[in-house]
């Protein structure tokens, strides 16, 4: 059993992000939140996507671009208090199950340069899982030293938590069980790569595209660029699905499913 985690739970899973509508999906969140609650490693952090609260606004405000005048300034703020409203709902399901979970607003613990995390302090997430306590965090519009805004996905929070906390494990609990030759949602022949290496990457990195919802975060290709930098300093995860009853729960077991990513020596 892993017993250090962080886990991701996908916007397009907790959220209608494809559809656009600001509607939590109760039941498939709270599955999860059953699923973590038993198998619940001793340091837990989760960090969850913004789906349809956050996608379609900065989309349709292109503030990950930067901000430019008075009302780029108010989106940011609009686009953040759609993230508290999620996190909150979120959090409550992890409570409801019986998580000790806190909230955690991301973009008070980073800094952004030209659309890269530049910096991100994880001292109080230390202390609070010293605590016994599960922080939460969320991807959210984050200060840029240089545009003045840019999006810090949830992508990106993760593996860095996992690596700068001594993490063992990130787990991805997406909307497919894992890395596909093809989109599985589209595509029936398409075939479940188990694993993603430092000798198969560039293989695995031409058959990828974006995500189908809109996300200015970028699809599969970005999560994965992400794992495979975080893997040459050590972090092992795995992707696997949200959909299917108890893959979470096997992930954190350390049980095959979905895919694993590393890189080897």
């Amino acid at each position: 059993m892993i017993q250090s985690a962080v886990v991701k739970l996908g916007g397009s899973v907790i959220t209608d992000k494809a559809g656009g509508t600001l509607t939590v999906h109760v039941d498939v969140v709270s599955r999860l939140a059953a699923e973590l609650a038993a198998s619940r490693p001793a340091r837990l952090v989760v960090v969850h996507g913004a789906g349809s609260f956050g996608h379609r606004i900065v989309n349709a405000t292109r503030i990950h671009e930067g901000l430019s005048d008075a009302a780029s300034r108010r989106a940011m703020g609009e686009t953040q208090c759609l993230q508290y409203e999620l996190d909150v709902t979120i959090t409550r399901l992890l409570i409801a199950a019986g998580l000790p979970a806190m909230p955690v607003q991301a973009s008070a613990l980073g800094v952004m340069s030209e659309g890269r995390l530049v910096h991100f302090d994880t001292t109080a997430l230390g202390h609070l899982l010293d605590q016994g306590l599960v922080p939460v965090l969320y991807g959210v519009p984050a200060v840029d030293r240089e545009r003045g805004c840019s999006i810090l996905s949830g992508d990106v929070i993760a593996p860095r938590v996992a690596h700068a906390l001594g993490l063992e494990r990130l787990i991805h609990v997406t909307d497919v069980d894992g890395v596909f030759t093809a989109d599985p949602r589209s595509d029936s022949n398409a075939v479940l790569i188990p694993h993603v290496h430092r000798d198969n990457w560039a293989e695995v990195s031409a058959r990828l595209a974006g995500s189908a919802a809109v996300d200015v975060t970028g699809g599969m290709t970005t999560k994965l660029g992400e794992l495979l930098h975080w893997a040459e300093r050590g972090l092992t995860s795995r992707i696997v699905s949200a959909h299917v009853p108890g893959r979470l729960t096997a992930a954190l077991m350390d049980e095959p499913g979905g895919t694993l990513v590393d890189w080897p020596p």
